[in-house]
Parts: C-alpha cells; sequence; structure tokens
C-alpha cells in the first residue's frame, strides 16, 4: 500500500513502513513488526550536535556511502574518478501485482494471489545511477522479499563495490543475533550472541556459501524462546560468497545488511548496464523463532523450490559410498542394489567411482571431468546394468526399484583428459600456483565453454540410461579467482546450468551436495529439492545438525541416512533404531551401509524401520516442525511435527545420556488443537489441552534411546 510517499507491507501479523523524507529525498524506516494501523508516529531525532549528521540518527533503507552516516553502508560504487560518495534519492515508484522474476538468479516465484510487489526508483543525480528497490510481500507467511537493481545511466564505467540485498534499521532496543556455524562434518550449529555497539560480521569467502557460516541471520528479543517472544529471520537465496553485518550504531539502532561478500565483487558496470543483487527473504514472528521457522519453511516448500518432488515421492534409498567406496565394478553395485531391495530400499544410488576412462576413478586422485563409464567396470555402458536394477522388486511392495547416480561436474582433477585438453578452463590467477584442495581444481563457470560442457555431458549420461536421481556434488572452496567478480559471474553460470539441466530432465530427483551441507542454501534449493545435511552421519550429531538447519530450512529438503557403525566419523556405536529414527527427521531417507555387513538383528530391523521412515515421510514433507527440546539445552531432544491437515503428527523422542535413579520429564508438545482429542500411538486418547499444558512422559533405559510416537487426531 502506497500513500503518497508512505509505504505500508502488511501481512497476517506484519507490518512494514517508511516513508521518503520530502527534505533529503532519503528513504526513512519507520517500522518493522507486529501489525500497526493508521498513521506512524515520526521519530523524534532530537539536536543534532557532534560529528554525526541527521543520515547517522535515522532508520534508513537504503543507506549509501557519505553524507554523515558512519555507519555500513548498503551500496558503496567508486566513480571513474575515484570517489565513493553517493546520493540516491526518491524518484518514483509503482506496485506490481505477483512478483517479477530476476534475471539470472534464483527468486521466490508467486502468482497475484499470492505475492505484490513494491518497486521504489532512487536517482543520483550527480553520478547518473539509479536504484531500484524491489519489496515483495507474501502476506500468508509475514514475509517480505527484498532486492535491489543497480544501472548505470552514465557514460563511464563504475565499480560496485559493495550491495547489500537488504538492509534494517531496527529501533534502539536490546536485541540478540543467531547464526549457524561450524565446518566440514558439524554443519549449522546455533551460535547466539548478545548485538553489542560496534559491527558484528560472518560471512563466507570460499566462493560458496560454505558450511563455515550460513547466509542466514535471526534477530530476537533477548527473552525470546522457541515458542515466545519475537523473531526476525533473514535468508539470502545466494549460493556465492556472502556478508551479513550487524551494527548497533553510536545512536543504539540496530542495521542488519545481508548481500554480496565486498570481498568477492568489485563488479565493473559499463554505461546502460545492470546489476541485479540475490534477494534475500526476512520474515517476522510474534511467536518467536520457531514461529520464524515455520514461516520460511512453508514460503520455501510452496514458493522456492520448482521441483515436482518439493513435498512428495521421496523414496528410501541405499547410497553406495559408505559401503563401497570406490571399489566396486557392475556384479558388485549389482549386488549391493539386490540388498537394498532386500530390506526394502526402493532408490539405488551409485556414488563416486563409475567414470573415466584414460583416467579410470579408482580413487579421488583422478578422472574429475570424464563423464564417460570407466569400461574395465561397465564394459557396456551403465544401460544393461541400471535396467538389471530396476527390474529388481523392494520387498514386500510391487514397486520397483530406481537407480540414481553421483556427480561432480564443477570439478576437475589434474589427471584426468578434460585437463590435459583444456587447462584454461578452471579458475586460476595468472602465474600464481592452482591450489588443489581433494586433488582437484575448479572449473570456469563463468565461461560460456564450461557451462554448455556441463550440460552436454551431464545430459548424456541421464539420456544413456534410465537414471532417476541425481547427487551433484562439489568438495572445494575457490582459492586463486581471474578477478573478484568472477565469484558472482560464476553463480550466474551455474545456475544457468541448474536451470537448464533441470527443466530438461523434470522427472529426475536431483540432490544438492558440497562435501555434505556446504552449500545448503536457498540458491540450491530453487533447483534441487533436498540437499545431502553433512557428511557427519553420527545420529547424535545429527540431531543437533539437523535441527540448526532447521532454523532456515524445512526438514523436508534434508537428506538424512542410517549409517554403518561405528561411525565413519566419530567412531561411536549407536543402536540401529536410533539411528534410523533420526534419519526419519528428514524428508530424504536413506541408508548409507552395506546390510550384508551388518549384524544379524541389525539388517532385520531394517524392513520396519524404512516402513515406519515411510509412514512418517508424508508428515516430515509437508506440515509443521516445532522443536519442543533442543540437544544443547536438554539430554532429551525432541521434535513434533503434524500434518498439514492437523489429522495427524508424529513425535521423536531422544534420551543421550542415562538418566539413572531419577524422574523423568514430560514433553510438552505444541501446535495441537487444545480441544481435539489425540490417539497415541493407537492406544490411549488425550486432549491437546493436556498434551500441550501436562505432556508425555518416556522411560528409557542407559545411553541414547529414542522413541517414535504416533498421534492421531479423533
Amino acid at each position: 500500500m502506497a500513500d503518497g510517499t508512505s509505504f505500508a507491507l502488511n501481512g497476517k501479523t506484519v507490518s512494514y513502513r517508511f516513508h521518503v523524507d520530502n527534505t533529503t529525498g532519503d528513504l526513512y524506516g519507520d517500522h518493522f513488526g507486529g501489525s500497526v494501523t493508521g498513521d506512524i508516529p515520526l521519530e523524534s531525532v532530537g539536536d543534532v550536535n557532534g560529528w554525526v549528521g541527521t543520515p547517522g540518527r535515522v532508520r534508513r533503507e537504503f543507506p549509501d556511502q557519505g553524507r554523515g552516516d558512519f555507519r555500513i553502508p548498503a551500496i558503496r560504487i567508486r566513480q571513474s574518478e575515484g570517489y565513493t560518495v553517493s546520493d540516491l534519492q526518491y524518484k518514483s515508484h509503482e506496485i506490481i501485482a505477483g512478483k517479477p522474476a530476476l534475471s539470472g538468479l534464483p527468486a521466490t516465484t508467486g502468482s497475484k494471489e499470492d505475492v505484490s510487489t513494491l518497486v521504489v526508483h532512487l536517482y543520483d543525480k550527480y553520478s547518473d545511477v539509479s536504484a531500484d528497490l524491489s519489496y515483495s510481500i507474501f502476506p500468508n507467511y509475514d514475509a517480505i522479499v527484498r532486492s535491489v537493481n543497480v544501472t548505470n545511466h552514465g557514460t563511464a564505467n563504475i565499480t560496485i563495490e559493495s550491495l547489500a540485498s537488504l538492509s534494517v534499521d531496527l529501533p534502539f532496543e536490546d536485541l540478540e543475533m543467531i547464526s549457524l556455524r561450524g565446518d566440514w562434518a558439524r554443519e549449522a550449529h546455533r551460535e547466539r550472541r548478545k548485538v553489542e555497539y560496534g559491527i558484528q560480521s560472518f560471512g563466507s569467502a570460499t566462493g560458496y556459501s560454505s558450511h563455515l557460516h550460513n547466509p542466514f541471520l535471526a534477530l530476537v528479543e533477548p527473552s525470546a524462546t522457541e515458542s515466545h517472544g519475537e523473531a526476525w529471520g533473514f535468508s539470502l537465496v545466494y549460493t556465492g560468497s556472502f556478508s551479513i553485518d550487524v551494527e548497533k550504531g553510536s545512536q543504539g539502532f540496530t542495521r542488519a545488511l545481508v548481500g554480496f561478500n565486498p570481498g568477492h565483487l568489485s563488479w565493473n558496470l559499463p554505461p546502460g548496464e545492470t546489476l541485479t543483487s540475490p534477494e534475500c527473504v526476512s520474515v517476522y514472528s510474534k511467536d518467536g523463532i520457531g514461529g520464524m521457522s515455520r514461516s520460511l519453511h512453508s514460503l520455501y516448500r510452496k514458493h522456492l523450490i520448482k521441483s515436482k518432488f518439493a513435498t512428495s515421492d521421496r523414496p528410501a534409498l541405499l547410497n553406495s559410498w559408505e559401503g563401497l567406496s570406490f571399489d566396486y565394478n557392475e556384479t558388485s553395485i549389482y549386488n549391493l542394489a539386490n540388498e537394498a531391495a532386500e530390506v526394502g530400499a526402493k532408490l539405488f544410488v551409485m556414488d563416486d567411482g563409475w567414470f573415466g576412462e584414460k583416467y579410470p576413478r579408482t580413487s579421488d586422485e583422478q578422472g574429475l571431468g570424464d563423464w564417460v563409464p570407466n569400461p574395465d567396470r561397465f564394459p557396456n555402458g551403465l544401460e544393461p546394468m541400471v535396467k538389471n536394477i530396476t527390474g529388481l522388486k523392494a520387498a514386500n511392495s510391487s514397486t520397483n526399484m530406481r537407480f540414481g547416480i553421483w556427480v561432480e561436474p564443477e570439478m576437475v582433477n589434474p589427471n584426468s583428459t578434460l585437463y590435459n585438453e583444456h587447462p584454461d578452463w578452471v579458475l586460476h590467477a595468472g602465474p600464481y600456483p592452482r591450489t588443489e584442495r581433494r586433488n582437484q581444481l575448479v572449473l570456469n563457470l563463468a565461461l560460456p565453454e564450461v557451462q554448455e560442457f556441463i550440460i552436454k555431458s551431464i545430459s548424456d549420461i541421464l539420456s544413456s540410461a534410465d537414471i532417476t536421481y541425481v547427487k551433484w556434488d562439489n568438495n572445494r572452496g575457490m582459492h586463486e579467482m581471474p578477478s573478484p567478480a568472477t565469484d558472482h559471474a560464476y553463480m550466474l553460470g551455474m545456475y544457468h546450468v541448474f536451470d537448464t539441466l533441470t527443466s530438461k530432465f523434470p522427472d529426475v530427483l536431483w540432490e544438492g551436495c558440497a562435501s555434505g551441507g556446504g552449500r545448503f542454501d536457498p540458491g540450491v534449493l530453487q533447483y534441487f529439492p533436498q540437499i545431502w545435511t553433512s557428511d557427519d552421519t553420527d545420529a547424535v550429531q545429527r540431531i543437533t545438525i539437523q535441527l540448526g538447519t532447521s532454523l532456515a530450512y524445512p526438514p523436508s529438503a534434508m537428506g538424512a541416512h542410517l549409517s554403518a557403525v561405528p561411525n565413519q566419523q566419530t567412531g561411536r556405536t549407536i543402536s540401529v533404531a536410533f539411528r534410523g529414527h533420526v534419519a526419519m527427521m528428514g524428508g530424504s531417507f536413506g541408508l548409507e551401509l552395506d546390510p550384508a555387513e551388518m549384524p544379524a538383528d541389525d539388517k532385520a530391523a531394517l524392513p520396519g524401520l524404512i516402513a515406519l521412515a515411510e509412514k512418517v515421510n508424508p508428515i516430515v514433507l509437508t506440515g509443521e516442525m516445532w522443536r519442543l527440546n533442543l540437544p544443547e539445552d536438554s539430554n532429551w531432544p525432541a521434535v513434533l511435527f503434524i500434518s498439514e491437515n492437523g489429522q495427524q503428527a508424529v513425535l521423536f523422542v531422544f534420551q543421550l545420556s542415562a538418566n539413572i535413579d531419577h524422574s523423568w520429564p514430560r514433553i510438552r508438545l505444541q501446535g495441537l488443537d487444545a480441544k481435539a482429542s489425540y490417539k497415541v500411538d493407537g492406544n490411549a486418547s488425550y486432549t491437546g489441552a493436556t498434551l500441550m499444558n501436562l505432556g508425555l512422559q518416556f522411560p528409557f533405559d542407559g545411553d541414547l534411546g529414542s522413541q517414535v510416537v504416533m498421534l492421531e487426531k479423533q
């Protein structure tokens, strides 16, 4: 809604308000929080004394460089003359039903019934540069999505040195910030800290969104919990290097900026050209951190993920990696697929090691880039073996086995035909050494010829046999680049590849992976409906990783597998039931083992665990997630999923350490209908009020106990 030059974006429980200052032409923020109506009281600036001018004492929507605001700017432009001052003033605005697409970038989508868009046009008359701020409101999710177009209308080149997709100044009050940090095999660990005066920053300089920090930020009031208090969530729809800055300035306002990493930008913008920022999704919740997460989950499932598999048809799978590693051939692959079918799996995935002719992929030292079946292992190509595997029937089912494959198309080994023919196709910085990680280099997807090579290579493989699942991996970050701008150019090329292949093969279920969760971000989710959450498959560790990931991302997007013990990462031995129950909390349940090498009792338990996973999977894919107890706060982590129609629910409860000679706590449920009755595991019935206000008690024996409880609304 626009009233002259005052703007209001209203959702079910949120209002986002800002206006144009008539004197300066700047945009001033008024409110981002619970619903407000009518006129907004103007915020008092007070006496302007000292070094900080009026621009540094107000809440600005798109702070540029200079003019008395010493806080971090949302945009910094270096003009051809060398100076970096800008003066972007309001020029006009327009309101659009629906939401225009972003050129070359992933983005949320929706019809005019779902979303409307306000575009505010700013212009700097001194440099002939414009900035168009696009605000899209999804009212049903209390979500505001913003991106920026910067256009050079002048006659000389300019350089965009920094650009935030979203910048917001919140009022003077105490806040805390929550982020997700980690590294390989320990992704998505929550970090909560007070917002202090000064700058608190995190981000990625790896070229990708990374394990180290996720492109997500939450700001919460200090008393906020999972179910109470105000929370703001900010999620960047991007897979490249990023920066998130939170600054509490001298006047007490808290500024949050989310966007490009300035160290990987320096974007040259010639006359007549436009740079489009990725979009940032922001949501507001009056119902705590859990409410914030559920808004993001629903929005991403319904308005970001394009795949037809977004909320359905996720077959229980077995991946060959932990069972066979690189050591296999046509016969051993078929035998493992047969083992998978016998325990009830319905999708078999052949992981790394199937390709390479002159440089066979018998280890991670060679073969990447040569996407042809290895003739020694598969003398007749993949098609005969795939046909045999897809002819298998899953146990106790009439369903034929599906077949999937692992690829890592953005990478190349120096020991490969591709590298020998095209050494110039990899990212490199002139004469500097080309740093290898995992014995591989990164192909430069900014180059059109590299994009076309990948599209053709993967298309040829998928057309050669009945392959209906692809695990797309990426096992290192970017080190040397020809220029900082290469990172974003790479992302545009990568998104072109993703869009082309997923459009060409819509019946393929695509899974993203980057040494686990190194690219668990909304940009990848646009094209791939699920992402491998972590290479750490230890079930205890996975509770923390999966619940951390769920701060921003729907559980439907998580790949989670029951793996062999002792666990490859931690050496820990955990019961098969506990491992299976943790894996069921992800949208893609699978096995990461060789059933033939399991203890007999564990193997015998697999069909029942797969059947239970298939029973709860529709609820996990489409329902609401309630984090009842967090593993960092409780010895009894617990999660509740409630189906979209509210008729079914599934409760997961875990005990981490033995509880000796002591009573057990009650697990209080949330999100139920207080007046309705619910049958618990087909037995006793209790009202929603009783389940939420009194709760259920679960005694366990010893360390690492687990229970899955089904609830049915009566």
